[in-house]
């Protein structure tokens, strides 16, 4: 089965790509021709998720799911939160991104925080979403070169390691995108 996952990111399609395996093939958004940066203007990480899978399936008809993620840090009030892609600004860029949180934590010392991923599918005239939840607390600097984002200073529970420090596997088992597309597969494998 072909489902269209709305997001140009190698990184993250790359790593979905490798959890479902040879079950379904995964197609970006550049790959359908949409060339088009969906908007994520929603309050909420499930609002961005549901206004990118709806503009796929309203504009191309293709079964389609999409994700938004979010770090909430308990000490900054769940911030960065829908924001975390441009918490530093709109460059989008991670360096930026990690070092305005480790600057904003510099005198805190609860660093509980966790990552939140919902997923929309949108397939056969209905929408469903996957939650996925990882809690761990943020590092005091980065450590690690895999992974994208916040990789490199966030540390899961039960951990001693960055997810930077993890390989793409032993990420995908246990990280918030990887919880909440098990629940996507373990639904895609469930249909008719």
């Amino acid at each position: 089965m072909k489902l269209v996952f709305a997001s140009n990111n190698k990184n993250k399609i790359a790593e979905i790509q490798q959890q479902v395996g040879s079950q379904f093939q995964i197609v970006s958004l550049e790959d359908i021709g949409c060339l088009v940066d969906i908007p994520e203007t929603a309050e909420t990480i499930e609002g961005n998720a549901i206004l990118k899978a709806n503009y796929v399936t309203e504009n191309y008809g293709l079964p389609c799911f999409a994700d938004d993620t979010g770090l909430e840090i308990e000490a900054l009030n769940n911030e960065p939160g829908v924001y975390s892609a441009r918490y530093a600004g709109e460059q989008k860029n991670a360096d930026d991104n990690m070092n305005l949180v480790l600057q904003k934590l510099a005198s805190k010392t609860n660093r509980k925080a966790q990552f939140k991923t919902i997923i929309a599918l949108n397939i056969n005239n209905e929408q469903h979403l996957f939650e996925g939840i990882v809690k761990g607390e943020m590092t005091t600097k980065k450590s690690g070169s895999q992974g994208f984002g916040y990789d490199p200073i966030f540390q899961p529970e039960g951990f001693s390691t960055t997810f930077a420090e993890m390989s793409m596997e032993e990420k995908s088992v246990i990280s918030h995108r990887g919880i909440a597309v098990q629940k996507l597969i373990n639904f895609l494998s469930n249909l008719d």
